[in-house]
């Protein structure tokens, strides 16, 4: 697995394809056409890599950053920008995944462009509802993951607790021993 998924949701999983966004050098994760392709497989989104495009490389970063300019205006309490949502409006009108039931269980196909909108869709639903009120961008300082708090008190502080909140932990208690 090339992929990582901490975020429980597609879209926001999509969003942290650019690691450490505010260090001088993020990480690129979907850089290729072969990276998105394998993105859209273990995501879920599709089944079997669609044989993605650099046009459809383009529009993908286009609808993440899109998707990341929106959650954070949710994050700080800002009015939605425009042209994000006029991007992310665009994508989410496109025809979705076709979702099949076949004898073996559910099967997904489709495009790259299919497997954005189903994407731009999931954007819309997330800083559009409820949901809004539950995006929170993870704690650890080098960390950029936004994701849905769904815990019990809503105090959720790291993307996952397996890296960066122990990451925090660790720091923490090696800076008490220290003194």
């Amino acid at each position: 697995m090339r992929h990582v998924f901490p975020c429980g949701t597609p879209t926001l999983d999509f969003v942290g394809t650019l690691e450490a966004r505010r260090a001088p050098m993020p990480v690129e994760r979907i850089g290729t056409v072969g990276l998105l392709d394998s993105w859209f497989v273990e995501s879920g989104l599709l089944d079997e890599e669609p044989g993605s495009t650099e046009a459809d490389l383009r529009a993908a970063v286009k609808l993440r950053e899109a998707i990341y300019a929106l959650v954070r205006a949710c994050l700080v309490a800002r009015a939605l920008p425009s042209a994000a949502v006029g991007t992310v409006n665009r994508q989410a009108a496109g025809a979705p995944v076709a979702l099949r039931l076949d004898p073996d269980g559910a099967s997904r196909s489709g495009t790259a462009r299919q497997a954005l909108a189903d994407l731009a869709r999931e954007a819309v639903e997330i800083v559009s509802g409820g949901q809004a009120g539950l995006l929170r961008e993870c704690g650890h300082p080098d960390c950029t993951q936004v994701y849905l708090d769904r815990s019990r008190g809503r105090r959720r502080e790291w993307c996952t607790m397996r890296t960066c909140g122990n990451r925090v932990k660790a720091a923490a208690l090696r800076a008490r021993h220290r003194k």
